[in-house]
C-alpha cells in the first residue's frame, strides 16, 4: 500500500518534463544536491555492475540550475571514489557513426589521465567508462539492452583485461522488458524503462512502482520534480529544446537540398560564438 506522502509524489510526477531532453537530463544528474548526486551514482553504479560512489563532477560545461545554459551535447564527466572515470551521456537522436563516436571518446577518457611523475607507472591507470543512453534506433542486432564493450580477441576467446570500457543502454529494445514484473527486472532495465517511459500515461503504474522499489530513482524522480514545477525554467527549457530542433531542421534541409553553402554559413556562425536563437532568427529574416 503507498502511503499518502508516496502518492503526493507521483502526483507531481505527472506534471515532469521529459528527462530525455539532453539538458533535462543534465539538470537532473549535476546538481549540487544529495538527491542529484545520489541518483548519478546510482545511475552509474547500474550499468557499470557494482557501487560506486561519485565525488566529482569535472563536465565540458559547470553543472547548470539555469537550465539555459545548454548548446551542445552534454556529457557528464565524473569521477568515483576509488579514482575510475566516467563519462555518461543521453543520446536523444545518436548519429548512425554513434558505436565509433564512442569509441574515440573512451579513447581520449582513458588516456587523459596524467601518469607522468618518477613514482607513477601504467599500473597506475584508472578504469574509464564511456556510457551511452542510446534513445532511439538499434544498434546491435540482439535483444539485449546493455552492453559493456572492451578489447578482446574474438578469434581466440581471450580478453585483454584491459581498463576501458564502452558501455551502451537502448532504449529502443525495452518492449518486451516493461511486460516483467519489477522485482524481475534488472537494476539496468529498471533504470532504461524509467527514461522511455516516464512519460507515458499507459505506462504510468509500472514508473510508479520502480520509483517504489529503486531509491536510485526516486532521487532522480525528486530532482525532476524540483525542475518540473517551476513555470519559468519549464518555459525556458522548452523553448530551448525548439530552437535546437529548428537549427537541426535547417542544417537537415540545406543538406538535402544541397545547399551546402547554407550548411556551411550555419556551421561557421556556430563556431564564431553565435548562439542557437541568433542563427535561427538570421536565417528567419532572410
Amino acid at each position: 500500500m503507498l502511503n499518502a506522502s508516496f502518492l503526493f509524489f507521483i502526483q507531481k510526477l505527472r506534471k515532469c518534463i521529459d528527462i530525455f531532453l539532453d539538458n533535462v537530463f543534465k539538470a537532473v544528474f549535476t546538481r549540487n544536491t544529495h538527491a542529484s548526486q545520489g541518483a548519478l551514482s546510482k545511475l552509474i553504479s547500474a550499468l557499470i555492475g557494482w557501487d560506486v560512489s561519485i565525488i566529482a563532477i569535472s563536465a565540458n560545461e559547470p553543472p547548470i540550475d539555469n537550465l539555459r545554459d545548454r548548446q551542445i551535447r552534454f556529457d557528464i564527466n565524473c569521477k568515483a571514489e576509488n579514482g575510475e572515470l566516467v563519462n555518461v551521456e543521453m543520446s536523444l537522436n545518436p548519429d548512425p557513426f554513434e558505436p565509433v563516436r564512442l569509441e574515440f571518446h573512451a579513447g581520449k577518457l582513458f588516456t587523459g589521465q596524467d601518469i607522468r611523475g618518477s613514482d607513477k607507472s601504467y599500473n597506475d591507470l584508472k578504469q574509464a567508462y564511456q556510457i551511452a543512453i542510446l534513445a532511439k534506433d538499434r544498434f546491435f542486432s540482439d535483444e539485449v539492452i546493455l552492453h559493456t564493450f572492451e578489447y578482446y580477441d574474438m578469434g581466440h576467446a581471450v580478453s585483454l583485461n584491459g581498463k576501458s570500457r564502452i558501455i551502451t543502454l537502448e532504449l529502443s529494445k525495452l518492449d518486451k522488458v516493461i511486460e516483467k514484473p519489477i522485482k524481475d527486472m534488472s537494476a539496468p532495465e529498471h533504470w532504461g524503462i524509467f527514461f522511455r517511459y516516464l512519460t507515458d500515461k499507459a505506462k504510468r503504474r509500472k514508473i510508479n512502482e520502480i520509483i517504489e522499489y529503486e531509491e536510485g530513482i526516486a532521487m532522480a524522480s525528486e530532482v525532476l520534480i524540483s525542475i518540473s514545477k517551476d513555470e519559468i525554467e519549464r518555459a525556458r527549457l522548452m523553448s530551448e529544446y525548439k530552437y535546437e530542433l529548428d537549427l537541426q531542421s535547417k542544417l537537415t534541409y540545406a543538406k538535402r537540398q544541397g545547399k551546402q553553402e547554407g550548411r556551411q554559413e550555419i556551421l561557421d556562425l556556430l563556431k564564431g560564438g553565435k548562439s542557437t536563437e541568433e542563427i535561427i532568427k538570421e536565417f528567419s529574416n532572410k
